[in-house]
């Protein structure tokens, strides 16, 4: 191979070439390799080969010197000696002047290595081995990630699940300029199911906005984009029903899942209850308006109503609903009472239920008494005094009560218009006012320059 300089490609600049040593390579490493094969010359044909590697090196010949490294590493794997492939791999790295290209291309080689192993102690070794060798190195950044992800589900086989997401939360993936964006994501997906595993559910979250949800808009990730959603609904489906619901409909918008009508029907299912088990504010109406406009809720007219239900202005009995509705929800695991979050979720639904009616009552009344409003709710008062507070510290409702006469004062919360308004004709009446002050101001003081002198002036000032 004829060459008068290499390229360094990872520190991007030109490293002249002194000593073309090709034409050596193809001589001594095939015969190397043969004398391996004797194990009374395994030594000496590896000598030959680090005397030939230290000439590449010193003469700056990258592409024989990654030849050989790779060479050494063959000759230690198919004589099965793993200790020398491990104490090799470590001196060659360390060598001054090692070329990165080498090094980088001796690496790869090792990896194919890791499950050719013949037990898990000598796995673990050698993954440990090239784990530290490439510790702080960006030219082999890929390789290590890779390699993490090998031990991290050695761990997570072994039971450890915490250790495998400590090993995994060491990588910082999103930094890697040479790996390719698919792999990326499926090493923050791997991160994220490690931390809702061990239920780090704060680092998941931190996690979670490392990916850009615009990547799934291509057709080739659509299993990323249905693992992805799948570790979000995971993570929010505790704690924020209505971004769960969110992303159930972003599972219904996928195209993977398309042609599957029942797991379709049944994602935009869990997207309708979710958005109604939601605590009530803007983006809530804003979503169940945009689910009422679906067009696979026709498919469903069941959850159409009830979806129409908590949109409508009307009271609702919660006895009736379980009557009509209960068989039908509680075939969903959403509902499970043998759960934690089943029971959370029907006790959800009927405080969203209450809150609906109590909001359907501040509409068609400006007072009421305390007593028929516990009627119209079908609670206690102490109750409906209870959910009325509630509501008016989440800035639902505008409420003042009269304890002692039982009755309720409702005032329609303003909008952010009708605020804006009245804000502007105060201050109109203000600037009015001030105006007028001035004028009147200014009045006192043209007649107060404008009196007749005094009469003994007047007489001293004609004489």
């Amino acid at each position: 191979m004829d060459q008068a300089m290499d390229i360094n490609a990872f520190e991007g600049r030109i490293v002249k070439m002194e000593v073309d040593y090709s034409a050596t390579c193809d001589e001594k490493i095939p015969l190397c390799k043969e004398m391996a094969k004797d194990e009374n010359k395994f030594n000496e044909a590896l000598e030959i080969l680090l005397q030939l590697e230290k000439q590449t090196r010193i003469g700056a010949d990258m592409v024989s010197s990654a030849r050989v490294l790779i060479a050494i590493v063959q000759i230690c794997f198919e004589a099965r000696n793993w200790n020398y492939l491990n104490e090799y791999v470590t001196i060659l790295v360390k060598r001054r002047s090692q070329s990165k290209q080498a090094v980088a291309k001796m690496i790869q080689e090792c990896c194919t290595y890791v499950d050719q192993t013949p037990d898990k102690e000598t796995k673990l070794k050698l993954i440990d081995t090239l784990r530290t060798v490439t510790e702080g190195k960006i030219y082999v950044e890929v390789e290590r990630a890779r390699l993490t992800k090998m031990l991290a589900d050695i761990r997570e086989a072994d039971g450890d699940v915490t250790g495998a997401a400590t090993i995994m939360e060491e990588l910082q993936v999103e930094t890697y300029g040479t790996m390719d964006k698919r792999e990326k994501v499926e090493l923050i997906l791997e991160q994220m199911r490690l931390c809702l595993a061990k239920q780090d559910f704060v680092r998941t979250q931190i996690i979670a906005k490392k990916i850009n949800i615009k990547f799934f808009n291509d057709a080739e990730q659509q299993d990323l984009k249905l693992k992805y959603y799948d570790l979000m609904i995971r993570l929010d489906k505790d704690s924020s029903f209505i971004k769960t619901s969110r992303h159930y409909l972003a599972v219904v918008d996928s195209d993977m899942i398309a042609q599957e009508t029942e797991r379709r029907q049944k994602m935009m299912i869990y997207a309708v209850l979710y958005c109604i088990l939601s605590p009530y504010d803007n983006e809530q109406v804003d979503m169940m308006h945009n689910l009422s406009k679906n067009k696979l809720l026709e498919e469903l007219p069941v959850y159409k109503e009830l979806l129409r239900l908590f949109m409508c202005k009307e009271l609702i009995n919660f006895d009736a609903l379980c009557t009509v509705y209960g068989a039908e929800l509680n075939t969903f695991d959403i509902f499970n009472q043998e759960t934690s979050h089943g029971k959370k979720c029907w006790a959800e639904l009927k405080n969203r239920l209450i809150e609906h009616n109590v909001r359907i009552i501040s509409n068609y009344y400006t007072r009421i008494n305390l007593k028929r409003m516990a009627e119209l709710l079908d609670l206690s008062e102490g109750e409906c005094e209870e959910y009325l507070s509630r509501m008016v510290n989440a800035g639902t409702l505008k409420v003042k009560t009269d304890r002692p006469a039982g009755i309720i004062h409702f005032s329609q919360k303003k909008s952010a218009s009708e605020v804006l308004n009245d804000w502007a004709f105060g201050l109109n009446e203000l600037m009015n006012l001030v105006n007028k002050t001035c004028h009147l101001i200014n009045k006192e003081e043209c007649i107060n320059n404008v009196m007749p002198m005094p009469v003994a002036a007047a007489a001293s000032s004609s004489s």
